[in-house]
């Protein structure tokens, strides 16, 4: 049965053997024209351009978001907590966005999807230029901050956040077509792609977070962001440069119609028994197959009622060509149950990133209060994210150098740790960098109060800012961990047709993370800001030194060790994605 429907799908537009070539393999190149071949495309020549054009918008955005609250507070007049909000609005909006951009990846192709938001990326850049030097648009000192300033601001600032969001989960996804995962040399090299990925994108970071940071804080505004925007124009020119080298493949269409036929087929079959037979379940050969680069599904035993998308009925049978809301082939089946499978991982992975979100809000706040010179050198506390960034730089190399190949000899993973593992690990380490917060924070509220600073908001407290970088270094192990762990895993067990959906579900992690802290900052500003109604009752307010920044850390702790039990859960029953009899 299985074999006569299979027969019937004749809409093939290419099969395996008349598309590959003995040294080319299924990938083509950007205008899907010809076959790309191996010697002269793709592999890590072609990746390092699309590594610049990743690590120049990384660039950018660390730029504008390291000092986004201080210049909100500074020049737009928002208090504190309005600030940070808008902040973490801001920033999980950039990483929500990235479903758009994935979607549109999948269905249109990569590379057209990330040449177009690249442009539009460079164009907000050069707005938010705009928005900071240009008379009338311009704030002024001492002047109030009109609708159409602070209007086109924000416009900008979410033009912005359009344009990361084609280039985030595409970039990632098309970097990786560049290795062939059939080829046995160039599948190794894919392992260790997104540890160097994350070096070379964190060397962008200690640039942008020194230079242009200090150009900011020096300079001014214009200067520093003007050169976040010089940045990524000539990333733009090196990436189109490049076109001639890429490896690209064709789309399979919209991911979402894959998702909604498998959906639609098995509702329709609701009373249909699935064979125990694997046989008699619709598979097309891989001749048949209309993408030959996406690899067929073994069936799982999980979610068996999506199998009944794939059971070959009488109807289908006298039907004179396969109709795709009625029949789904077992691997477009199995797609969907690979989604459904890592959407726990998914959910317990957001407190992460609403820990993460502090660095970029109430870790610089805290730096802002602190001592920061180093001799007759001013620290700008936006610069202290550099040590996240020097932290990822010199643990990356070690963790993909030394401790893999030796947590390889002693539990024969490839990786060394399961994606899993590796993720958990992560996990534990930040729940111990948001607990050590809290301390520090604690001694530089008891140091503000020996001093007589409670109502002196203005006055640096006698406190070394480097009292901070114990959080920030561990912030910056756990991207080794969690962040990388989390990139990894949601690209290769994502579907070969939604690689792009992938990377965005790793980046959508960090928009949820960003509005669940903004959620929670919001819900202690209100329940707090009750007690007694004055200032020593709120968590969070202008003035640090009356604020209790230091339960708000206490309670993300809290939620951090519930959140890691749930994970374990979660990890000890997912089954990872098979790829033949190879699990990957």
């Amino acid at each position: 049965m299985a074999a006569t429907a299979a027969v019937m799908v004749e809409e093939k537009k290419f099969s395996r053997d008349e598309f590959v070539e003995p040294d080319e393999n299924n990938a083509t190149d950007v205008s899907w024209n010809r076959p790309s071949r191996k010697s002269t495309s793709g592999n890590w020549k072609a990746c390092w351009l699309i590594f610049g054009c990743e690590v120049c918008e990384r660039v950018a955005y660390y730029a504008i978001s390291s000092n986004l609250a201080n210049y909100l507070f500074q020049q737009l007049h928002e208090n504190r907590a309005d600030a940070a909000n808008n902040v973490n609005n801001w920033s999980g909006t950039l990483y929500l966005v990235p479903l758009l951009g994935a979607f549109l990846g999948d269905s249109f192709g990569r590379y057209v999807t990330l040449s177009t938001f690249l442009c539009i990326y460079l164009m907000a850049l050069v707005l938010i230029t705009v928005s900071v030097s240009v008379p009338g648009i311009k704030t002024e000192k001492n002047q109030p901050v009109s609708s159409t300033q602070s209007g086109f601001f924000y416009f900008a600032l979410y033009l912005m956040a359009l344009g990361a969001g084609g280039i985030k989960p595409n970039v990632t996804s098309f970097a990786g077509d560049q290795f062939d995962e059939e080829d046995p040399q160039e599948s190794k090299r894919k392992m260790s792609f997104l540890n160097w990925w994350f070096v070379s994108i964190s060397s962008g970071n200690v640039f942008s977070v020194t230079a242009l940071v200090y150009i900011q804080v020096t300079y001014g505004w214009t200067w520093g962001w003007g050169g976040a925007t010089a940045v990524v124009a000539l990333a733009t020119l090196l990436f189109f440069s490049g076109r001639s080298n890429y490896r690209t493949q064709k789309p399979a269409g919209s991911p979402f119609t894959r998702v909604a036929q498998v959906l639609v087929a098995a509702t329709r079959k609701w009373n249909v028994c699935v064979p125990d037979d694997d046989e008699r379940l619709y598979e097309p050969s891989d001749k048949e197959a209309q993408f030959p680069h996406i690899r067929n599904l073994p069936r799982s035993k999980e979610f068996t009622f999506l199998d009944k998308a794939a059971v070959v009925s009488e109807k289908d049978l006298q039907s004179k060509e396969v109709k795709p809301w009625s029949l789904c082939p077992v691997t477009q089946v199995e797609e969907v149950k690979l989604l459904v499978r890592v959407m726990p991982i998914w959910f317990t992975n957001l407190i992460f990133s609403s820990v993460f979100a502090q660095v970029g809000t109430f870790f610089l706040n805290q730096g802002d209060t602190m001592e920061r010179h180093l001799g007759r050198l001013q620290i700008p506390a936006a610069s202290f994210t550099l040590f996240i960034t020097l932290t990822i730089c010199i643990i990356m190399p070690l963790y993909d150098r030394c401790f893999v190949p030796f947590a390889r000899r002693i539990t024969g993973n490839e990786r060394g740790i399961t994606m899993l593992q590796r993720i958990g690990i992560g996990q534990v380490i930040s729940t111990v960098s948001i607990a050590i917060a809290a301390l520090v924070e604690m001694k530089r509220l008891r140091v503000a109060r020996q001093h007589g600073l409670l109502d002196r908001p203005q006055s640096t407290v006698p406190m070394s800012v480097f009292w901070l970088l114990p959080q920030y270094a561990l912030a910056g192990v756990c991207e080794v961990f969690i962040s990388v762990g989390q990139n990894e895993f949601f690209y290769d067990q994502a579907p070969d047709s939604m690689r792009s959906i992938g990377a965005a579900l790793y980046l959508s992690t960090i928009s949820i993370g960003s509005f669940i802290s903004s959620l929670l900052v919001e819900m202690v500003v209100k329940f707090t800001s009750t007690k007694g109604g004055g200032v020593d009752g709120n968590w969070i307010n202008d003035n640090l030194n009356r604020a209790h920044i230091d339960y708000f850390y206490w309670l993300l702790t809290i939620l951090s060790i519930i959140n890691l039990g749930i994970y374990v859960l979660c990890a000890r029953w997912y089954t990872y994605k098979n790829v033949g009899d190879i699990a990957i």
